[in-house]
């Protein structure tokens, strides 16, 4: 963080002196992020570590070595940050928030120790235990979350199930190491096992039944003395102690006792950070994957495979439609025409480039319905179309009108089309209600093009926020900074996020082209119709060259 106004580095001196700071870190799957913030909720320090999960006996992981390193490393870079811009030893902060990829397993035995690898988000080897709970709560239990990998070992009789003592998430995890806390986020917590919005506390009658199962009850252990405790955004959540404070900074400048906030997960942080955690308002991030959030006024009335139920970290109920695929066919076809660029002896900045290609698809030569062009952005398996793989193909009929407007307006209308499924789920069959959407992610750095055509897939205006590029580790600090107002003004979450952070923040929003809403169904239905083309495809080309 660096400043030439004199006055400015002193006044944020004596702020990080006086602990009027609050420090968020988030484990992305790719980075580890700490952010330091200020009681205006502006970033003055941040620092980071670049990691990547890796395979650990087939099964994709992290090590715990990898964990406590990176998160080193990356408080140690924002503590630098703190020295270089502004002379101050980081001794203390007001208060300190964790944050983490959602779901996975963490298992411990009653010595705390790790009984197998952690097991990420990333797996799928949970699909006999998806099936089996969904149907027996008639709720949707993704492959990917913590207790869906619990019944996955027990179904597969691993000989670690029976010394379970405990088991949690990343963020969980590190936050009781921290404080010795066996205490969850809630929107973290609902990740791990379904949550009753009205007590946010777990499902009672889904604990019963899971206990209740032959194969579960043949273990020494209940399943809600394995869990560990929700709490609302807002709720102390303890202290940090010498031990962890000594395991965050190993050099022993940070002192003890600073109050921490809920660990959460990187669902609700980014809630946080697009102010999207109030009823009837959402918000989609878009970049190597999508996820489109809602928050419910009401449970749905059915199970939809399509749709995950988690909370805000107020508790609140929210439906996720989540897509795997988002812009890695986009960038193929965008670097392509880069090279041509290049082989004209014309090269082009990205910005540049990006920019040109995406601004056709909003021109005058482009057909509402992207002219009978379909594409198909699959590079991976995709859950919601029913693919266990995935192959990027561009279709057309002879007679399509094929220009580079329809072209890339097809790019496009693809990329969002997987989401687009679970979202209609809740809106066309569940009849949600939509305020607004905030949309964030690097695709929305052209103004007006996503957000237009999101806009048009979703029948909802779309807006984007200045702030919505702050990210999950800066929604944590926000949640850190929370506790103050929480305790002494009794405000909620989201009259917290209006009134304070979000108060004066700039943003531009984009209402739905009734045409454009026409012409993104005509092609939707397009491409549903034709996603048997895209399994022939699977069928019919090799994986790898």
């Amino acid at each position: 963080m660096a400043t030439n106004d004199t006055d400015q580095v002193a006044t944020i001196a004596e702020k990080i002196r006086a602990g009027k700071t609050s420090l968020g870190i988030e484990f992305g799957s790719t980075r580890i992020k700490a952010v330091l913030i200020d009681d205006t909720y502006a970033t003055i320090a941040s620092g980071d570590y670049s990691w990547a999960s890796h395979l650990e006996n087939g099964l994709w992981s992290y090590s715990l070595e990898e964990i406590w390193k990176g998160l080193q490393s990356a408080y140690a870079a924002m503590a630098n940050d703190v020295h270089t811009a502004y002379g101050e030893q980081l001794t203390k902060v007001g208060h300190i928030g964790f944050s983490a990829m959602m779901h996975g397993y963490l298992a411990f035995d009653e010595d705390g120790e790790l009984l197998v690898p952690f097991r990420t988000w990333q797996n799928t080897n949970t699909h006999e235990a998806h099936e089996k709970l969904s149907e027996l709560f008639q709720y949707n239990i993704p492959e990917r979350w913590s207790v869906a990998h619990l019944y996955q070992a027990v179904l597969n009789k691993e000989s670690h199930v029976s010394k379970v003592a405990y088991f949690t998430t990343l963020a969980g995890y590190v936050h009781w190491k921290l404080t010795g806390e066996k205490v969850l986020g809630v929107g973290d917590a609902s990740g791990m096992f379904p949550i009753d919005p009205t007590t946010h506390t777990y499902e009672t009658s889904f604990i019963e039944k899971f206990d209740a199962l032959p194969e579960v009850a043949a273990q020494p252990w209940k399943l809600e003395n394995l869990l560990p405790t929700p709490l609302v955004a807002g709720t102390p959540a303890g202290t940090l102690t010498e031990a962890g404070a000594l395991l965050l900074d190993p050099s022993g400048t940070l002192k003890p006792g600073i109050t921490l906030a809920p660990p959460e997960g990187d669902a609700g942080t980014g809630m946080v950070a697009t102010n999207s955690v109030r009823v009837r308002t959402g918000n989609v991030s878009a970049g190597t994957s999508i996820f489109a959030m809602v928050v419910l006024e009401h449970k749905l009335e059915r199970l939809h495979p399509e749709v995950d139920l988690v909370t805000t970290p107020a508790g609140d109920l929210a439906g996720m439609s989540h897509a795997n695929n988002f812009t890695s066919d986009l960038n193929a076809w965008v670097n392509l025409f880069g090279q041509f660029a290049e082989a004209l002896g014309t090269p082009v900045d990205a910005g540049t480039l990006y920019g040109t290609l995406f601004r056709t698809a909003i021109s005058d030569d482009a057909d509402r319905d992207c002219g009978g062009l379909i594409n198909y952005p699959f590079r991976s398996g995709e859950f919601l179309a029913g693919l266990e793989e995935g192959r990027p193909l561009f279709a057309r009929s002879p007679e399509a009108h094929m220009n580079l407007a329809n072209f890339m307006r097809a790019q496009l209308f693809s990329a969002f089309s997987p989401v687009k499924i679970g979202m209609d789920v809740m809106t066309k069959n569940e009849h949600v209600q939509i305020d607004s959407l905030v949309g964030h992610g690097g695709i929305f750095t052209t103004p007006k093009v996503a957000q237009k055509i999101l806009a048009a897939a979703f029948n909802t205006p779309i807006k984007v926020m200045a702030t919505a590029s702050e990210g999950g580790a800066w929604g944590m600090a926000v949640l850190a900074d929370y506790l103050w107002h929480a305790n002494e003004d009794r405000t909620n979450l989201a009259d917290y996020l209006d009134g304070r952070v979000f108060k004066d923040a700039s943003s531009v929003t984009e209402i739905p082209d009734a045409r454009d809403v026409v012409g993104f169904e005509t092609f939707f239905g397009r491409f549903s119709k034709g996603l048997p083309i895209e399994k022939a495809a699977v069928a019919a080309i090799p994986l790898e060259n």
